[in-house]
């Protein structure tokens, strides 16, 4: 009988050391592998595009609030002190001063395309301030984010279309598809299409460097990695809205 104590006992301890073991190994791999990573840096990415952009235009108050629920949940997620969900915590931080640029602009400056991007770059000195502490993450997150805005801002501007920002904007219903007919007809031009892909190889390149010159097992390696995942994203979402623009100019980016 004690026998069969001792090595039922002995298996017990063997479940939970095994259990802990199991348990651990999730807690050190979720959002600490490129894989995971890269789809919530893409996510994140790509979210305002299906939520953010409707919404705003619709209620932009309510769109603005949001961005203290988007905190609010990031600083939840910071008290669990675990790894995982601080990560997930950094990102969402880095995805509020996104939401919130794009909200202040898109609901109420989006007539004058020449304060986009400092309007969008409403709390950069804080995320510059982050990327020296332990929230690089979401800093990186969010300075990825507003260079390729930046850049798709001034590739919009190369290829002679910034004009037709306003006039989209501010045209009715009526008037709007033939400003993006005109829009359309620039973008399939060979100087345009030129810059387009030129610019496109020089995202991509340095995502790439970003990329190469990143590793999952620091935080600073991660922050990397979410910088160089954003921009490929990035590019790839605009390159999507380009090719939609050429084919059937009421998806152009502009509206």
């Amino acid at each position: 009988m004690k026998e069969l104590i001792t090595k039922n006992l002995e298996l017990k301890d063997k479940l939970h050391y095994e259990f802990h073991n199991t348990f651990d190994s999730y807690e050190n791999s979720f959002l600490s592998n490129p894989i995971s990573l890269r789809l919530w840096s893409s996510f994140f990415v790509i979210l305002p595009i299906f939520i953010q952009a409707p919404w705003v235009r619709l209620e932009p108050i309510s769109a603005l609030c949001f961005t203290f629920v988007i905190l609010l949940v990031a600083f939840l997620l910071n008290q669990k002190g675990s790894n995982k969900w601080f990560i997930l915590s950094s990102l969402l931080l880095g995805v509020s001063g996104s939401w919130l640029g794009g909200c202040l602009f898109w609901g109420w400056l989006s007539p004058f395309p020449i304060l986009h991007i400092p309007v969008e770059a409403v709390v950069l000195p804080l995320a510059l301030i982050g990327l020296g502490t332990n929230w690089k993450i979401g800093s990186s997150f969010y300075i990825s984010s507003l260079f390729g805005t930046a850049v798709t801002d001034i590739t919009i501007f190369l290829i002679g279309i910034m004009d037709q920002w306003r006039q989209v904007i501010t045209a009715d219903s009526e008037i709007a598809p033939q400003i993006l007919q005109k829009t359309s007809e620039n973008l399939i031009q060979i100087k345009s299409l030129s810059i387009i892909v030129f610019v496109a190889l020089i995202l991509w390149f340095i995502s790439k460097e970003i990329f190469d010159s990143a590793t999952v097992n620091t935080t600073s390696g991660k922050a990397l990695l979410v910088s160089s995942y954003v921009i490929q994203t990035t590019l790839i979402v605009d390159g999507i809205f380009i090719f939609l623009a050429i084919l059937q100019p009421t998806f152009s980016g502009l509206v």
